[in-house]
């Protein structure tokens, strides 16, 4: 059962040091804007955070990254965050990126109590073959790599073999739900929430209406309300976009 919540503290309230966030969204497009407040209200450190990317330095997870409470994020794309790029490169976070496509079928996998699978992607680089910068330590030198992946080949194409993700908690921002739980996404929203919703012990949605359950159509709905335990109303959303900015370096 579904249990609408008052508000986006306690819908988090439980979250403890060290707990797995998938966080849904792409670029600032369809994030959990609330919740990821919530969790900076909530001081709980020691996050890992599964998340397309980090945000921006003072939106999204960059908020939890100025306040120091995410050790490791699982991400695709860093480019926007100079916070993460510091903190990366003087040992106060740990980096795992993965090919996009291959992020999106990991949560897929997981989701779908699928353990790990087989893909070409990343095949005959350090993707596979290990040596990734993954943490530094405080003098910017390469502290851990990444491990080399198992390898094998089908029909004469080689493949790399992937785990599954999952997580404690998902945090996922929706455009509309009913009472039960049953969401609604909006275009560029859809990207990973769906997904995270199906991938995690627990799903907290936070959405823009609450509708009463029977309301919506059934060919509208995106994600069934039988994964997500939490609803929240999230209100006053900053919708940004996502804007590249080119640094020079000395």
């Amino acid at each position: 059962m579904t249990q609408v919540y008052s508000s986006p503290d306690l819908a988090v309230a439980d979250i403890t040091d060290g707990a797995t966030i998938l966080a849904g969204g792409f670029g600032l497009c369809g994030i959990p804007e609330n919740l990821i407040a919530a969790l900076v209200r909530r001081g709980v450190k020691g996050l890992t955070v599964v998340s397309n990317n980090a945000g921006v330095d003072d939106f999204g997870l960059g908020l939890l990254l100025q306040t120091r409470q995410i050790a490791k994020m699982i991400s695709t794309y860093v480019g926007e965050n100079d916070t993460f790029e510091r903190q990366f490169l003087t040992g106060e976070l740990e980096v795992e990126l993965v090919p996009q496509g291959t992020f999106a079928e990991r949560i897929r996998a997981g989701g779908a109590g699928i353990p790990a699978f087989y893909t070409p992607t990343g095949y005959g680089t350090q993707i596979a073959e290990g040596g990734l910068p993954v943490l530094h330590d405080a003098e910017g030198k390469v502290a851990k790599t990444s491990a080399p992946k198992e390898t094998r080949e089908f029909d004469g194409k080689p493949y790399v073999l992937e785990r599954a993700i999952t997580g404690d908690f998902a945090l996922v921002k929706a455009w509309k739900a009913d009472e039960s739980g049953n969401l609604v996404f909006r275009k560029t929203a859809r990207n990973f929430n769906p997904m995270m919703a199906t991938a995690a012990r627990v799903t907290v949605a936070e959405v823009e209406e609450i509708v009463p359950t029977g309301s919506l159509d059934p060919d509208e709905i995106h994600t069934p309300g039988l994964f997500v335990q939490r609803l929240v109303k999230g209100e006053a959303y900053e919708k940004r976009i996502e804007q590249r900015t080119v640094r020079q370096r000395a």
